[in-house]
């Protein structure tokens, strides 16, 4: 059974890291959506441990708010947007991107990660896995309907390790136009995969959260990964 602990990465920033009985040696960079590092968040970190991986969970708002774990109902949707908002005004984009690094380098430096490291994150943790791909030395990266990748691609910000990206077919915060710019900008890339899910919407693989939740979406999603990060990290 994955053992559960609390990494202190910086003063005041802090990871929830799952390790593995038996860890691989490769490790899991996972970034949240944004409810936080809550249950949803946790269960795929318990999924990935399975997998043989650490997987560590930085506490992305950290420098607005400390802890957040939201419910995924109305409430809890609406005081993540106005976390994100918050944090967006507040938090300088060096200090985000210093952040993923800080994430990073705590990842490899822990006894049990002596492998490749993957950056893997959900909705706003998407953007985030994906930048921090961009900007650290990343192994592999999975980056679920995130809505500030094609922007960042368009800023120049492009990974060089094998990527994978999933969005859902009607989601109503990722334009279509903008899944397509993120495939013809990576259509040079023979190690990126893009994958949508027809008829799924926004965040389609939180089970936990009725108003999202796409299981047959997802039946086909979370394969995909698994087999990606096993292929990319025995590469």
């Amino acid at each position: 059974m994955p053992t559960t602990r609390i990494e202190t990465i910086a003063p005041s920033y802090e990871a929830t890291v799952v390790v593995p009985d038996e860890p691989s040696g490769h490790g899991v960079l996972l970034y949240q959506e944004i409810f936080g590092v809550n249950d949803f968040l946790l269960a795929k970190a318990a999924a990935l441990a399975q997998e043989g991986y650490v997987v560590s969970c930085p506490d992305v708002f950290w420098r607005v708010q400390q802890g957040v774990t939201l419910p995924h109902d109305e409430a809890g949707l609406q005081e993540g947007f106005a976390l994100v908002q918050r944090w967006s005004a507040e938090v300088a984009d060096a200090d985000k991107v210093d952040d993923l690094r800080a994430a990073l380098a705590h990842l490899r430096g822990l006894p049990e990660v002596t492998g490749k490291v993957a950056s893997v994150g959900y909705c706003l943790g998407g953007t985030l896995a994906y930048r921090a791909a961009a900007n650290g030395d990343v192994d592999a990266c999975v980056s679920y309907y995130g809505s500030g990748v094609a922007d960042l691609l368009a800023a120049g910000e492009r990974p060089t390790c094998p990527t994978m990206f999933h969005f859902g077919g009607q989601d109503p915060f990722i334009p279509a136009e903008q899944v397509e710019a993120i495939r013809k900008g990576f259509a040079d890339r023979d190690d990126v995969e893009l994958h949508v899910q027809p008829g799924a919407g926004h965040a389609f693989e939180n089970h936990l959260s009725p108003q999202f939740s796409n299981p047959d979406a997802a039946a086909v999603s979370w394969p995909l990964t698994v087999e990606f990060l096993a292929e990319t990290f025995e590469t």
